[in-house]
């Protein structure tokens, strides 16, 4: 009877807490859907809910009011666009800084770790000044590419000599790997004045001037990185629990650490090809998610996943409305939000066991 009367309260504390993260993850995406109509009203030109729903639905084809007109552009050719690559991006930063997280056991790990921020940049400046390309359109399909093979890299190197799959062997390649190719990186920039603007522009970060012509392979990437996470995450708990317990309740750590690996690189290379390096996003959002959930990544990974829909969102209307007329770039609002909030971490001594 004893135990009985023990194990009720932690049931019943179980279910409250479980039911407490499901309302949470619903009040998320409220949250989220209030901010995507605040994104498409707000900027140079404010909209009020009517002219949104009215630019919304307007046909090009349909006799409009120069006003009417002047509308649909703003809301179906510039806010619906940086509104949705927001929202895909974010969500894939904000996973892929949880499993990098999760992957590695290093509280202070984002998406960066991997050297795609990294891999992007030098492909990028690289296009540039070798074959000319200057539109988004050409050159964020070999950003993807090299942050794709900087994670390949990354990850070979890891798996290499007697630390072979160690989250500190990982973290070390992708410290190596990130040096090396900021190096290369400066140097062509140096070298050729087109790249050299094209890398200070997208090395800040933004969600602004992407049409869906990118937009719609990029969500596909960020889909396709989402699918095997999802299929990882009860594994991720175990692995947090140590290696050899981890191996013997029949994790498969090398398939694990290969899967997460390479959906992590699919999620933050789409993402950093089509905005650019956006720094903090998953390192914040992971943290926040964990404070919510626990450290269950069946939790913690979709909420770091609409928490970073949110945060790049609000960045985004941030920057359009601090200097008006003007716009400051998502990522350097980011930027300024991740700093102290590193710095009150640091404080509070999250990373002591790190």
């Amino acid at each position: 009877m004893g135990t009985i009367a023990v194990a009720r309260p932690a049931e019943k504390g179980t279910t409250g807490f479980k039911n407490r993260r499901v309302g949470g993850f619903f009040w998320l995406l409220a949250v989220l859907l209030a901010v995507v109509v605040v994104s498409l009203a707000v900027g140079a030109r404010a909209l009020t809910p009517a002219e949104v729903w009215q630019g919304l639905w307007a046909s090009p084809d349909a006799a409009l009011s120069a006003r009417e007109t002047e509308i649909r552009l703003i809301v179906q050719t510039v806010r619906v666009p940086r509104t949705l690559l927001a929202v895909v991006a974010g969500v894939a930063l904000g996973v892929g800084g949880a499993l990098i997280q999760g992957y590695t056991r290093n509280p202070v790990a984002d998406t960066g770790l991997l050297g795609v921020n990294a891999g992007a940049s030098f492909a990028v400046v690289t296009v540039i000044a070798v074959f000319g390309l200057t539109s988004p359109f050409q050159y964020v399909w070999f950003a993807f590419l090299g942050a794709g093979i900087a994670g390949v890299v990354v990850f070979g190197l890891a798996s290499l000599g007697r630390g072979a799959g160690n989250p500190l062997t990982l973290a070390l390649a992708g410290q190596g790997v990130t040096v090396f190719l900021a190096a290369m990186t400066t140097a062509v920039a140096l070298t050729d004045q087109a790249s050299l603007n094209a890398l200070r522009f997208w090395n800040a970060g933004s969600v602004a001037g992407v049409g869906f012509g990118v937009i719609w392979p990029v969500t596909l990437f960020v889909g396709v990185g989402l699918l095997p996470a999802a299929t990882v995450l009860p594994s991720v708990n175990l692995l947090n629990l140590g290696e050899d317990v981890a191996r013997g309740l029949g994790v498969n750590i090398a398939l694990t650490r290969t899967v997460g690996i390479a959906s992590i690189t699919l999620l933050a290379g789409a993402a950093t090809a089509a905005c650019g390096p956006i720094a903090f996003l998953g390192l914040m959002t992971a943290h926040v998610a964990r404070s919510l959930t626990g450290p269950d990544y069946r939790w913690l990974v979709p909420y770091a996943g609409l928490l970073g829909a949110v945060v790049l969102l609000v960045a985004d209307i941030a920057g359009r409305l601090l200097v008006r007329p003007g716009e400051l770039d998502a990522g350097v609002v980011v930027a300024l939000l991740g700093a102290p909030f590193f710095a009150v971490l640091v404080w509070r001594g999250k990373f002591k066991n790190a």
